[in-house]
Formats: structure tokens, C-alpha cells, sequence
């Protein structure tokens, strides 16, 4: 994997947590918020 890719992947998993943390932060307002994220899973090798 190449520099290029960890940092694209590691930018997709900070964009996935801010989502997160925003919904968590909406929640704590509103009493009940369902959220659905979609997910890529990727087949990596070692």
C-alpha cells in the first residue's frame, strides 16, 4: 500500500468519526435520531 492510499484511507476514517461525532452531538439534543452509514469494506492484504 502506498503513501497515497493510507493517506486517502485515514482521510476516510477521520470524515467517518466527524460524522459520528456529530451524530452524537445531534443526539444528545434531539431524544431519538437514527442514522444509517454506508461502509466499503475493503478486502486489504498484509
Amino acid at each position: 500500500m502506498t503513501n497515497t492510499e493510507k493517506i486517502a484511507n485515514a482521510k476516510k476514517r477521520i470524515d467517518e468519526l466527524e460524522r459520528l461525532i456529530k451524530c452524537w452531538n445531534d443526539s444528545e439534543q434531539d431524544e431519538s435520531k437514527i442514522v444509517n452509514f454506508t461502509r466499503n469494506i475493503e478486502n486489504k492484504v498484509a
